[in-house]
């Protein structure tokens, strides 16, 4: 193999890995494969953060030995399999157990979703490999700026889906410190540095480009473990004593017939609070019941409406909202005595599951989707003002969405003091979503200083601090409620000031800055 002007040397990259040069030509992919599968170890619920530089870091190793670009980025691609295969193993579950479709369908339609998400590390290696043939500038620039864009272009593109990108895994560890300063993609681009240096420090011989690897993991892990002790925000307000309702309805049964009364059986029992007991806020998931609002039998719905009064507290339950045009909203709708309603449309849809992109309807007559045209809410919408609190509201699929999430700050005096999450996960039994869910909302809490609410029908139901900190937390598909006290906050970390701005700008100033030095070095070895 002739090496060209972006390549590393054969015999310099034997010293990642020196056997490689010896096995088959399908032995890396292999490896890549597998190292995929072990950074998807390292979300909830294994728990295993180091594993996700690490992982990065065995990608990146096997990237330098290829002589081009193209084999880098089949790398990347097995990685990516690798990574989502297990990782978005769920989707199955949606798709053929409770959206009815056939499986010799649902699998293909599974592999198709894992090979598309697989396209983004792909072209991050491809970039990387493209930008600079120098060590040092690929390991610690180039491959951090691609790796961070395209996890960005990941949840971005066609809507976005950036389910267990990599930043997520460092919702616990040194880098969680960095959250509330660039957010969830910008850990994605810490991580890549750290992966890249211990490359560095593996590979190299030199001592020089060694101890520049050593010091720039040890500053990012001592940096970020300085910044978790950072307090952005602050108490604000009495705190709340808060009940939150876990119905675990399954889904084959909440929107069949008699749903409805399954649902009055498992909540209204819950929701009342025993004697000498008290609740400032009473929470129910994401489409506590099937029907709009307006067409549940007369006495379920003045039920709903009137128990604020009568517990004197307030309440808010997931539900749809249809208006007279037909248009109708997945919503959430807050209610405190003598105060008018409140609510809450979602925002951001699900694809395929609350709306139907244009050209695909005719897929849709295969899969049982109920309620799966829907209409988006307004783009900003106020924090509820329930409880002397403001209560920002998400509901299921937005948290996924940091820089959505923070457009609540948009009216000063206004800004919310709290996030909930209303969700509904029985579409995915006990898989890896649910705990992978809930790592997403601990990094909301974190990215904002701002405590953070989950009702959701079968888990994870939560209470979560503004460090993302579960403070207490029901188990999965248990009917239960969670009760317990929490403060709202005031204040603003620098990711609401500015979003994912910082960690877009970090991350093009290196890809070109290594860009421009590969350009560089390819023009002096052709003089």
């Amino acid at each position: 193999m002739i090496a060209g002007p972006g390549s590393t040397p054969p015999a310099r990259a034997g010293r990642f890995f020196p056997w490689i040069r010896a096995a088959t030509p399908a032995l890396p992919l292999l490896l890549a494969a597998l190292a995929g599968v072990a950074h998807t170890l390292s979300f909830a619920p294994f728990g295993l953060p180091a594993l996700q530089p690490a992982a990065l870091a065995v990608l990146i190793g096997l990237a330098q030995r290829e002589a081009s670009w193209r084999g880098a980025a089949r790398l990347g691609f097995a990685f990516g399999l690798g990574w989502f295969a297990l990782g978005m193993s769920w989707v199955y579950i949606s798709m053929h157990t409770y959206g009815e479709m056939p499986a010799w369908m649902a699998v293909p339609a599974t592999g198709a979703l894992v090979a598309y998400l697989a396209v983004y590390p792909a072209l991050a290696a491809a970039l990387a490999h493209r930008a600079s043939a120098r060590p040092a500038l690929r390991l610690l620039l180039a491959w951090p700026g691609a790796w961070a864009l395209t996890e960005w272009l990941r949840g971005t593109l066609l809507g976005g889906l950036p389910w267990i990108a990599s930043g997520y895994a460092h919702s616990d560890g040194p880098l969680s410190g960095f959250a509330p300063i660039v957010g969830v993609y910008g850990l994605c681009l810490l991580a890549a540095v750290l992966a890249g240096a211990v490359v560095l420090l593996l590979r190299e011989r030199s001592t020089a480009p060694r101890f520049a690897a050593l010091a720039v993991a040890l500053a990012l892990i001592a940096g970020g473990t300085m910044l978790r002790r950072v307090e952005w925000t602050g108490p604000a307000g009495a705190p709340l004593k808060v009940k939150l309702v876990q119905g675990n309805i399954a889904q084959d049964l909440k929107f069949a017939d008699g749903g409805t009364q399954l649902a009055v059986e498992r909540y209204f029992p819950m929701m009342p609070d025993a004697p000498g007991a008290h609740s400032d806020l009473v929470v129910l998931p994401e489409s506590a019941f099937p029907l709009p609002l307006n067409d549940l039998p007369a006495d379920v719905r003045q039920w709903l409406l009137d128990f604020p009064g009568e517990q004197h507290n307030a309440l808010i339950f997931g539900t749809f909202l249809e208006e007279p045009d037909e248009r109708i909203y997945n919503s959430a709708v807050g209610l405190q005595p003598e105060q008018p309603m409140q609510r809450y449309s979602k925002r951001h849809l699900v694809a395929f599951g609350e709306f139907v992109p244009f050209g695909f309807h005719w897929l849709m007559q295969l899969v049982r989707i109920p309620i799966g045209d829907q209409d988006r809410g307004a783009p900003y919408q106020p924090p509820m003002q329930l409880a002397g609190q403001r209560i920002a509201v998400n509901i299921c699929f937005e948290d996924l969405f940091g820089g959505e999430i923070i457009a609540a700050w948009r009216e000063p005096a206004l800004e919310p003091t709290m996030l909930l999450n209303l969700s509904n996960l029985g579409w995915f039994n006990d898989s890896l979503a649910l705990p992978q869910h809930l790592q997403i909302a601990r990094m909301r809490a974190l990215e904002t200083g701002l405590p953070l609410l989950r009702a959701t029908n079968t888990g994870a139901t939560a209470i979560i601090d503004p460090h993302g900190r579960v403070l207490a937390q029901l188990p999965f598909l248990q009917a239960a409620s969670l009760r317990g006290e929490v403060s709202g906050f005031r204040g603003h970390t620098p990711y609401v000031k500015q979003g994912d701005l910082l960690a877009l700008a970090l991350a093009v100033a290196m890809l070109a800055t290594s860009l421009a030095a590969g350009r560089l070095t390819a023009r002096a070895r052709q003089t």
